[in-house]
C-alpha cells in the first residue's frame, strides 16, 4: 500500500503533483492557505483559479487544517513559493510523525538570509530523510498529461526511489540523485536566465541572441555550481539545462514573460 502523502500548497505545482499521486493510486492530501480557496475547491473538485482543465480525481483529499495534515502523513511535500517556506516549514516542525520524509517542490533561496532551503530542513527536522523535487515541468501541461520528466535528488537514496515510484506514471516520468544543492542551484539560477532571455525576445533581439544567453547561462551556473561543490552532471541534467531551456523559450513561463 502506499503512503499517505500530505502536499502542501494549492498553487498550480502543487495541485498538479496532488492530482498526479492521486491519480496513481496514492493516499494524497491537498492542503491550502486560504479557506475560501479550499471550499472552493472541494465544492467544484478542480481549482479553478490555477487548473480549471484538471478535475480532482475523487480519492484526493482536500483540507484547510495544516496539523492534521502533516500529522498523518508519511511523505511531507512542500510545493509554496520560496518566501512562505521558512515560515511555513515552522509551522509543520512540531507535526511532522516521527520518519517522515520531507520533499519540496520550491525553486529558489531563502529570501531572508539568501541560504538553500535544503539547509532550513536540516536545521529544523535532522532526522528525516529529505529530497527536492525539480526540472523543466509546467503545470499545465502537467495536468493536461503531456510528457514529463523530473529529477528527485536526495542524500537518501531508498527516499529518492520511493518518492520517484509515487510519481512515476505512463506520461510522468523521475529519475533520481544525490546531488540536492545542485538542484536547487539550477532550479534558482534559471529563473535569472529566463528573465534576461524575456528581456532580449521584448526588445527583438532575435534568436542568435537568445541561444547565446541561454548558451553563456549555462557556463555562469556551471562555475558556481563547481564552486559550491554542486556536480556537473546535475547541472547539465533535467535540474539545471533542461530547466534553464525550457524557462528560457516556453511561453508558459513567468520569468519570460516578466521579461
Amino acid at each position: 500500500m502506499s503512503p499517505p502523502v500530505a502536499v502542501l500548497g494549492a498553487g498550480s505545482w502543487g495541485t498538479a503533483l496532488a492530482v498526479l499521486l492521486a491519480r496513481n493510486g496514492v493516499p494524497t492530501t491537498l492542503w491550502g492557505r486560504s479557506p475560501q480557496a479550499v471550499v472552493d475547491m472541494a465544492t467544484a473538485r478542480a481549482n479553478t483559479r490555477y487548473l480549471p482543465e484538471m478535475t480532482f480525481p475523487d480519492t484526493l483529499g482536500i483540507s484547510g487544517v495544516i496539523e492534521t495534515c502533516v500529522r498523518d502523513a508519511a511523505i511531507v511535500l512542500i510545493s509554496v513559493p520560496s518566501h512562505a517556506f521558512r515560515d511555513l516549514l515552522d509551522v509543520i516542525t512540531p507535526w511532522v510523525a516521527p520518519g517522515a520524509g520531507i520533499a519540496w517542490a520550491t525553486k529558489g533561496f531563502d529570501p531572508g538570509s539568501g541560504r538553500f532551503l535544503h539547509e532550513l530542513v536540516n536545521e529544523r527536522l535532522p532526522d528525516h530523510p529529505a529530497a527536492v523535487v525539480t526540472g523543466p515541468s509546467f503545470a499545465r501541461e502537467v495536468a493536461l498529461g503531456m510528457p514529463t520528466a523530473l529529477t528527485v535528488q536526495s542524500n537518501d537514496a531508498d527516499f529518492a526511489q520511493q518518492l520517484a515510484r509515487l510519481l512515476h506514471a505512463p506520461t510522468f516520468r523521475a529519475y533520481t540523485g544525490n546531488d540536492i544543492l545542485g538542484a536547487e542551484l539550477g532550479g534558482a539560477m534559471k529563473n535569472v536566465l529566463a528573465v534576461a532571455t524575456g528581456v532580449a525576445d521584448g526588445m527583438g533581439l532575435g534568436l542568435n541572441a537568445r541561444a547565446g544567453l541561454i548558451t553563456r547561462g549555462m557556463n555562469e551556473i556551471l562555475r558556481l555550481g563547481t564552486a559550491l561543490g554542486a556536480k556537473p552532471e546535475t547541472l547539465m541534467g533535467l535540474a539545471g539545462l533542461g530547466d534553464l531551456v525550457l524557462t528560457c523559450t516556453g511561453d508558459l513561463s513567468r520569468n519570460r514573460r516578466l521579461g
